[in-house]
């Protein structure tokens, strides 16, 4: 099975002084990198013997571990591989043990082969290896360094805005454009990281930091909510669950976040007393009905009134696009018949944008107070996320290595209370 090599020079791992030979003991299509960073090669230099024994070596020599090991990264994703064999120090498997965190997921297995700096035989070699350890969070922020001066990928990051929702909250749902996130699938503004896809924390935060700046909040004030894909509502303040998809809140600096890729981010907003919520609805969840669970949260904790709520309907898959085994779409015909248009298909359609406006409804939200893909008469915030994927990630057209999209939402400060801070 083909693997990439990570020989890590700059830590004091020198195959050609110690008499062994990474590739010697690894598979013969195996891709070998050299991490030696700038520093390391201006200094020491390369023996053309070591260099000419690799197979396939590519030297990774950029001005920083963090721009070396996201090359490495780049390069061993364009090569679909996964495992990584690292030969290095003691103290370097501690640093790319960091990294591997920050830039890595579970999608990638690391085995590490560690020898002592001290078995080195060769004197320039010995005097380059860093032996010095760097405080904590020093790795952190030279990633997140690194990250914040990529360019945009797909354009600048772009937010759709619903005119429903009333000035006094900050609201928007994002696209995929102006990100940092390479993957196909994951391009760009991926902002969900899974360890079962190979978007990395640091790539997924600086994307948050991205749309937070757009967007006009401060990145650390985002709540996510934790999905099940169920009915269970978060009240903050209280304990939190294990896992939940929907929050409500009357507290100001809190930005409430629900992701989509194909299931709906929806955000809820009483713009009487400053209450607000938001949601995750995918089809179990609108089933089991996870927003008016949201709705009902607001009206028993904090006294709202169904009628004042107003309702936005993120981007997620239309009807013309989502299909579900006969059983479970005919499940969605006892909310309405409209739901499935065509239930005698062995895989029906399911419209579950429609469903979630009937339960609301009768549930007492007011047809006026939601915006989805039937309103016409205001701006679109509720385009079909497998229909445009040059706008939105999808779930149903990329398979499982998809990317996430947000609905977010926070009640803002009074002008006088924010100036006063400033």
């Amino acid at each position: 099975m083909s693997q990439a090599v990570l020989v890590d020079l700059i830590h004091g791992c020198c195959p050609a002084c110690t008499g062994s030979s990474p590739w010697e003991e690894c598979a013969p299509d195996s891709h070998v990198f050299l991490l030696c960073g700038k520093r390391y090669r201006d200094k020491n230099g390369f023996s053309d013997t070591f260099l000419s024994s690799c197979r396939s070596t590519q030297v990774l020599d950029s001005a920083s571990i963090t721009e070396c090991l996201y090359r490495f990264k780049q390069t061993i994703d364009q090569l679909e591989l996964s495992s990584v064999r690292v030969f290095t120090s003691e103290q370097g498997r501690d640093v790319m043990a960091v990294f591997q965190r920050l830039l890595f997921t579970d999608v990638y297995t690391f085995h590490y082969t560690v020898g002592p700096v001290d078995s080195l035989t060769c004197p320039s070699c010995r005097g380059s290896a860093h032996t010095d350890t760097p405080g904590a969070g020093v790795h952190e922020e030279e990633v997140s360094a690194f990250l914040q001066q990529l360019s945009p990928l797909r354009g600048e990051v772009r937010v759709l805005k619903s005119t429903l929702v009333p000035d006094c909250f900050g609201h928007g749902f994002s696209t995929r454009s102006g990100g940092v996130s390479y993957i196909p699938t994951l391009s760009s503004l991926n902002l969900f990281s899974s360890s079962k896809r190979r978007d990395p924390v640091a790539m997924v935060m600086e994307n948050r930091r991205r749309l937070a700046l757009h967007a006009g909040f401060h990145p650390r004030l985002m709540r996510l909510v934790k999905v099940n894909h169920a009915s269970d509502v978060w009240v903050l303040g209280k304990a939190e669950p294990e896992s939940y998809d929907a929050m409500v809140t009357n507290q100001t600096g809190v930005v409430l976040v629900a992701p989509g890729a194909d299931c709906m981010p929806i955000l809820f907003a009483d713009p009487v007393l400053k209450v607000i919520g938001v949601a995750h609805a995918g089809w179990k969840g609108t089933l089991m009905g996870v927003a008016m669970a949201t709705v009902d949260a607001m009206v028993t904790e904090f006294g709202c009134k169904v009628s004042d709520i107003v309702v936005a309907v993120g981007p997620s898959v239309g009807a013309c696009c989502f299909t579900l085994d006969r059983e479970q779409a005919l499940d969605f015909t006892q909310i309405h018949p409209d739901c499935t248009p065509d239930p005698e298909s062995a895989r029906p359609h399911v419209n579950i944008r429609l469903a979630n406006r009937i339960l609301l409804q009768k549930g007492g939200v007011l047809p006026q107070h939601i915006q989805d893909d039937t309103v016409t008469d205001r701006p679109c915030v509720t385009p079909c996320t497998s229909c445009q994927p040059e706008h939105f990630f999808s779930h149903v057209r990329d398979g499982l290595n998809f990317g996430t999209q947000v609905g977010f939402l926070w009640i803002k400060e009074p002008e006088g209370l924010a100036g006063s801070k400033a």
